[in-house]
């Protein structure tokens, strides 16, 4: 891909349906603008995503594309298309699915950017060939899709961290209906789409609740409507912690963590949220590896045991222990939590 010279391309990004990825996503978003800051950048994505895109100054558009999972959706793509016939310069296309390109081609966008994947070539006129061994990163490749090839091929590039928009009233008035302090507060994501492998045990969680409420702390339990158990197990009958999965919106999310004074978080989409936002996060890996998808932000502290069997990228532990999560104790976590807050809230008050 040439750089254009043009003074406002406009653009339209093809983004991903993980809400990891698709914070991850707005390094793309802020390197097109530093690269073309009169662009205008669209971006067609899931429904459920646009809200959270809505916080990322650089977005000028959003377009909803809602197909079911496993759906081709035809019909869909096709009316979407239509909409978009003769609005964009340039398509880039983050996912490597052959569905994912059929929409800037249907609407004849003139670029049509992504790597080589599924026999898409009909697809795409403008391929890249993906070397994992230098765009070693989920983000990196993300980012190296709005750079001229020859740059992007040697990885020299900059990465710019996410930084979602927060809303101070909105925070406030979350505080009030779901009946949270304005005290110091640790948020607790239990979840991670991906699989159990990649989730830190309950009863960690738990034992690590009991001890920052005896320290003084709130803690706050955040997730969808799949982690409602999880969260239930974690703060039943401990005051002091409130299970809110499921009971907010993804934005409301956005703004909540913002109001965390650090996070506890398996490698899961709400992980690159709060790394956003500006909160300290500790983040736990097992199956996975911070190598691949870190936490985007200096503030952050990694709780790995790099056991000879991780990350193994399963969705199971295939040795049925997952001994990289179960031995990552929480006193661990704890002493982290404390060494990055200096003391507790209960011995400064």
């Amino acid at each position: 891909m040439a750089d254009d010279t043009a003074t406002s391309p406009r653009l339209l990004v093809v983004g991903p349906s993980w809400v990891g990825d698709m914070v991850m996503a707005q390094s793309l978003f802020m390197t097109l603008k530093a690269h073309h800051p009169e662009a205008y950048i669209g971006v067609m994505a899931p429904g459920w995503s646009l809200p959270i895109l809505a916080r990322m100054p650089e977005v000028d558009e959003t377009i909803a594309l809602d197909v079911k999972h496993g759906e081709f959706g035809w019909a869909t793509r096709r009316a979407v298309a239509g909409k978009l016939k003769g609005r964009f310069d340039r398509a880039i296309v983050l996912p490597r699915s052959w569905k994912s390109a059929l929409v800037p081609f249907l609407a004849r966008i003139p670029e049509r950017v992504g790597f080589h994947g599924e026999q898409r070539y009909w697809l795409l006129n403008a391929r890249r060939q993906l070397d994992k061994r230098v765009l070693d990163q989920t983000v990196k490749r993300f980012v190296s899709l709005g750079l001229p090839e020859e740059q992007a091929l040697t990885g020299d590039f900059a990465i710019p961290a996410p930084r979602l928009d927060v809303n101070g009233d909105e925070q406030q008035r979350l505080r009030d209906s779901l009946g949270l302090s304005s005290g110091p507060a640790i948020g607790m994501m239990p979840g991670a789409e991906f699989g159990p492998a990649k989730q830190w045990p309950l009863a960690h969680f738990r034992t690590l609740a009991e001890r920052l409420v005896a320290e003084g702390y709130e803690v706050r339990v955040m997730g969808g409507p799949k982690d409602a158990d999880a969260g239930e197990t974690i703060s039943q009958a401990l005051p002091g912690v409130h299970n809110l999965c499921g009971r907010t919106q993804l934005t409301e999310v956005v703004d909540l963590l913002a109001d965390c004074q650090q996070v506890v978080t398996n490698d899961s989409g709400l992980m690159h949220v709060a790394a956003a936002v500006g909160t300290r996060v500790q983040a736990v890996y097992g199956s996975s590896s911070p190598s691949y998808t870190p936490p985007l932000t200096e503030n952050a502290e990694i709780h790995d045991l790099y056991l000879s069997c991780s990350p193994c990228f399963a969705r199971e532990c295939p040795l049925g222990h997952t001994n990289c999560l179960r031995h990552l104790e929480p006193a661990r976590l704890l002493a982290s939590i404390r060494a990055a807050g200096s003391a507790s809230p209960r011995s400064l008050s």
